[in-house]
């Protein structure tokens, strides 16, 4: 997307954000973000205030706080993965969970709690996330 610069990317969520407020033409990933920003009304104000102090925060997953960049970017990682049907049958998947919860947004908050683990395991032994393993953890839900 961005590279892995940290404020880079909070600079592009920041921006999606301020754009789609005042109407402006957004980029296809620009419409992307503000898309899942505006499913987390939560996170909105953090958008809203001070870039400086926005690029600056730090969140802990040890005091049980989430990152919103990282809570949103994982919703966005499956809105590709969902566009893509990769790793095949996911949209099914997901069609099924959406179906069951009612909702298609509480659907990808399942999912994304499996992707993050996926994600953290594929970091932790240094090699590529296992699509098999996380298809058969989002079946399992």
């Amino acid at each position: 997307m961005y590279g892995d610069n940290r404020d880079e990317l909070r600079h592009a969520w920041i921006t999606a954000w301020s754009k789609h407020r005042e109407n402006r033409p957004l980029e296809p990933l620009e419409a992307l973000i503000a898309d899942v920003v505006a499913q987390h009304p939560e996170y909105q104000s953090l958008l809203e205030s001070s870039e400086e102090e926005t690029l600056e925060q730090e969140w802990s997953a040890l005091r049980g706080e989430t990152n919103p960049f990282l809570h949103m970017g994982l919703h966005l990682a499956l809105h590709e993965q969902l566009s893509t049907d990769r790793p095949a049958g996911i949209r099914e998947l997901h069609a099924r969970l959406a179906e069951r919860h009612g909702d298609r947004h509480a659907a990808e908050h399942a999912m994304i709690e499996c992707l993050a683990e996926a994600l953290w395991i594929a970091q932790r032994d240094n090699q590529a996330p296992d699509e098999a393993a996380y298809l058969e953890r989002l079946k399992a839900l």
